[in-house]
């Protein structure tokens, strides 16, 4: 059988603050084979890096991400609220926003393959904007019609089906992941809408529904696991035979691994 890739959850966020680029460059420096993260559009029109709707979480800030500007999100602090800010030492890769642009140009630098997941965020006052801007920008990026042979391969993913239909109506060549949660029951086992080739189930859903990623790869999709940070999750999902676990903790997934 073969290693599922591992990918760092919004980078390595159990060591450092998430969806900052440090948290994304110690994931790629501990050799990770991919990237999740997520992106929210801001009040004038960029893609940026953050999961909540609300700033309250992971930032100095309060409100919506999406009722602020780029320039009113830039001033914020995005770092020293995890932990590792104790140890001190943190610098503007720790507590900068981070904007799709600048991990893409990341990515990009990396000089090596990686596979980044991006998942947009709905509901979502934009709707349909964002995985157009996406995809846009992405074409700019040269990214949106990938390659076999391309060092950098993007995969979209999202838990609603009509953003997965709108990604595969604008950018039909780019992959996408239908994010579940839950089994919805008009969703047949094994079944994917819109031609989506991937399932992204919850663990808890595959400790839930022991026959579920048997029957997705039966079908012919692959099956990306989120989060998967326990030893008992990751002991779960590895018998399971997933293709790609998604983790807060690349470092020990890749060590649970041998690599």
């Amino acid at each position: 059988m073969t290693d599922p890739l591992v990918f760092a959850h919004r980078g390595a966020s159990y060591d450092l603050p998430e969806h900052t680029l440090a948290a994304y460059l110690r994931a790629l420096d501990e050799g990770a084979d991919g990237l999740e993260c997520d992106v929210r559009l801001t009040r004038d029109g960029h893609l940026v890096c953050v999961h909540d709707r609300r700033l309250d979480r992971t930032s100095n800030g309060h409100g919506l991400v999406s009722a602020r500007t780029l320039a009113e999100l830039e001033a914020l602090d995005f770092g020293s609220w995890h932990p590792a800010a104790g140890a001190g030492g943190l610098d503007e890769s720790h507590t900068r926003l981070l904007t799709l642009e600048r991990l893409l140009d990341a990515v990009l630098a990396a000089g090596r393959p990686v596979r980044l997941l991006i998942e947009t965020k709905h509901p979502s006052r934009y709707r349909g904007d964002v995985e157009r801007r996406l995809v846009g920008l992405l074409r700019r990026y040269g990214l949106a019609e990938p390659g076999p042979d391309d060092p950098v391969r993007v995969t979209v993913m999202s838990f609603s089906p009509l953003a997965v239909r709108r990604i595969h109506e604008l950018a039909p060549a780019l992959p996408t992941v239908l994010l579940l949660e839950v089994l919805p029951r008009l969703l047949r086992l094994g079944r994917l809408p819109f031609g989506c080739r991937i399932a992204g189930p919850g663990v808890e859903l595959v400790r839930a529904r022991p026959g579920l990623v048997p029957a997705l790869r039966a079908a012919g999709h692959s099956v990306y696991v989120w989060t998967v940070n326990e030893p008992e999750d990751v002991e779960l999902v590895l018998a399971a035979g997933v293709d790609g676990v998604i983790t807060d903790r690349p470092a020990r997934m890749l060590s649970r691994l041998g690599r």
